[in-house]
């Protein structure tokens, strides 16, 4: 794959809605569990991709904690494809330098599959490529709560922005840059509603096993035509922006 841009324009951090690999098994008269399996094989290409690029976060949203609600062989099915994921993939990611976390409630996991997810985790927690979150049973609202609920816990902490983020399930992470979400739908979905305060949002037409590493290039290079500029504006941006190109 082809290296764009420079380390100016690249996000650090990425985050991914990867909506649509039951639309794209629907199309083809196949089960929706085959939109997952090829959609697993688009997200293998993905995370190399991330790592050629520079990026050094990539969050995907795999499962939320609505997704229970689906049809039941659809949700068996995913748990079976985890579980195959965790002893096919996690090698791979550890031989390529990825650094991989679960990120959820893992309370209505069984037993195995929590066990599986501690032992990718472990295996893989001396790397520092790229540092890769999948979002499994995971939900932007059950994140706050739980953060809440862990400053109630400790008794006598003041709830503030600053404890609130470190008690985030993503808190060993800088807030996502850019959210990816394909699909065609124009929402987030309860994924990262607390770090996503100031990303970039980026939606594209394309259902999530089309996703090549074409659209991620095409989604980076519109990043990085934006202007951050975090409430200030851009006269004030203008004197950092004019001293980086300087350093340059």
């Amino acid at each position: 794959m082809t290296r764009m841009g420079t380390a100016r324009t690249v996000p650090h951090h990425i985050a991914i809605v990867m909506d649509g690999n039951g639309r794209w098994a629907t199309k083809r008269f196949l089960p929706r569990v085959a939109g997952h399996k090829k959609g697993l094989d688009v997200l293998r290409a993905c995370v190399r991709h991330c790592g050629d690029l520079g990026v050094k976060v990539l969050t995907v949203f795999a499962f939320s904690s609505e997704n229970w609600n689906r049809p039941a062989d659809e949700v068996s099915g995913l748990m079976e494809l985890l579980a195959a994921a965790l002893s096919r993939e996690v090698p791979q990611l550890q031989a390529e330098g990825v650094r991989i976390h679960f990120v959820g409630d893992r309370s209505a996991l069984s037993e195995k599959v929590r066990s599986g997810l501690a032992q990718a985790e472990a295996l893989t927690a001396g790397n520092h490529r790229l540092v890769f979150n999948v979002c499994f049973n995971y939900g932007g609202r059950w994140d706050i709560t739980q953060a809440a609920a862990q400053l109630a816990a400790r008794g006598g902490e003041a709830i503030t922005e600053l404890s609130l983020s470190r008690a985030m399930a993503l808190a060993h992470v800088p807030d996502p840059d850019l959210v990816i979400r394909t699909g065609g739908e124009l929402r987030i979905s309860n994924f990262l509603l607390w770090q996503a305060a100031y990303s970039e949002l980026y939606f594209s037409d394309k259902l999530w096993p089309e996703f090549d590493a074409a659209a991620l290039d095409k989604a980076i290079a519109d990043y990085s035509r934006r202007e951050r500029r975090f409430g200030r504006t851009s006269e004030q941006l203008a004197p950092s922006a004019r001293a980086n190109r300087k350093a340059a």
